[in-house]
């Protein structure tokens, strides 16, 4: 059966991946964003039931993460919209070990709609697609918390996952966590990209402050900083996220994608090339 699926968030890391695995199984597809067609802003409540007409399930992933003042509200006010349009199911992305998120995670169980929640674990795809990417270019990786262990995931592992319990319903109603295979610090995943790279890249541990004086140097807006201070002390720092998880394995019958993998399988893009030559 095919089916008519809102991907909110559909041109970012996971969505974009989830529009294109849905698109290839034959589903019509519809990107929820500001530049949609009807437009998705989750700003602007009102677009969320015109973003709905019509659909019978989406995927959920709200900006700028689930632990931002505003996102309870905003979750609740699309599920409402969801309910009355008739969806017959959502899933939502989440994260790993986030008590602000496992809060969004609650008002959509108790939504009435049936539902998948999907767990992550920080995406390898940070340093590839995201906020470290300039760091890895420079060759030096500042972040704080050089004691946490991380079982980074694959963003492409991330979406395979979404793109089957979407359509899957007998993942209804269940948690799905994903994680790399293996727990990692910050120093082992960036000695992993100077190995793949092929020139010095090098991690440099700083206390959470210095992380967030030196985004506001750069000029990043208050908020943004806050939300990585609170990612960084709040999620790394919480030993749950530090867990691995087996379920990449138990929905798709494979092994998770490692870092190791990850770093080559980047390299190939061309992404970390400008490192190389600077």
């Amino acid at each position: 059966m095919k089916h008519n699926i809102l991907v909110i968030g559909g041109t970012g890391k996971t969505g974009h991946r989830v529009v294109e695995g849905l698109t290839k199984l034959g589903h019509h597809v519809t990107v929820g964003s500001r530049k949609g067609t009807p437009a998705f802003d989750w700003e602007d409540y009102s677009t969320f039931a015109p973003a709905l007409k019509g659909i019978d399930r989406a995927y959920i992933v709200y900006y700028p993460d689930l632990a931002v003042p505003g996102a309870k509200e905003a979750i609740t006010a699309l599920t409402e919209a969801a309910l009355k349009e008739g969806l017959e199911k959502v899933v939502l992305l989440s994260g790993k070990g986030e008590t602000e998120a496992e809060a969004c995670e609650q008002i959509v169980a108790n939504s009435g709609l049936n539902y998948t929640l999907v767990r992550a674990s920080w995406f390898n795809q940070n340093f590839s697609e995201g906020a470290f990417l300039d760091f890895v270019l420079a060759g030096q990786v500042a972040l704080p918390m050089p004691d946490a262990e991380i079982p980074f995931v694959d963003a492409d592992d991330i979406a395979e996952v979404v793109t089957k319990v979407l359509v899957d319903d007998s993942y209804n109603g269940k948690t799905i966590t994903v994680t790399g295979p293996k727990k990692l610090t910050f120093k082992q995943v960036v000695s992993v990209m100077e190995h793949a790279i092929g020139r010095d890249v090098k991690y440099i541990p700083i206390s959470i402050e210095e992380f967030k004086t030196g985004m506001k140097a750069a000029g990043l807006p208050d908020s943004y900083v806050w939300l990585f201070g609170y990612l960084f002390k709040e999620v790394l720092g919480n030993p749950d996220n530090q867990e691995v998880s087996h379920d990449v394995e138990k929905v798709l019958g494979r092994k998770a994608t490692s870092f190791e993998e990850y770093a080559q399988k980047t390299l190939a893009t061309g992404v970390w090339n400008q490192a190389i030559v600077q």
